[in-house]
């Protein structure tokens, strides 16, 4: 079986591009109601995931790490490329990967990210869809 099958394409997908805002980020993340989304740069690679916990550290901590609360106007001078996102956390596999390698990281991950030859995003394969899949069949 093709992980083509599963995916849900990019135009399909919700995700943030990495000079968003941070402030524009959490907008369009409550507006999906997502917990967790892809990022990319503007060239369509994946860059990583940011989740509400990255956020929440973000403000927790604030501007140079003391403790501390920001406004929400105050998330609108930052990129969220400055929230330490890694593709390590929610590593993405390629389009040509085989049903293994996508069931191994469906145990781990709510979702897996799809990439091209190139690295570049072409959209996501949820742990729902694979488990939908294996229940109906």
């Amino acid at each position: 079986m093709n992980i083509a099958f599963f995916m849900t394409p990019k135009a399909e997908s919700a995700f943030l591009y990495d000079d968003y805002t941070v402030r524009q980020a959490l907008e369009r993340m409550h507006h999906h109601g997502y917990s967790a989304v892809p990022v990319l740069d503007r060239e369509g690679h994946y860059v990583g995931t940011l989740s509400e916990g990255d956020f929440l550290w973000f403000i927790v901590k604030g501007e140079g790490g003391e403790p501390h609360t920001m406004a929400i106007e105050d998330l609108e001078k930052f990129k969220i490329k400055q929230l330490n996102i890694s593709a390590d956390r929610n590593p993405p596999i390629k389009i040509s990967a085989s049903m293994d390698d996508l069931l191994n990281r469906a145990l781990a991950q709510n979702f897996i990210p799809i990439v091209d030859d190139r690295g570049s995003y072409i959209g996501l394969v949820t742990r729902q869809a694979v488990i939908r899949y294996f229940y109906e069949k």
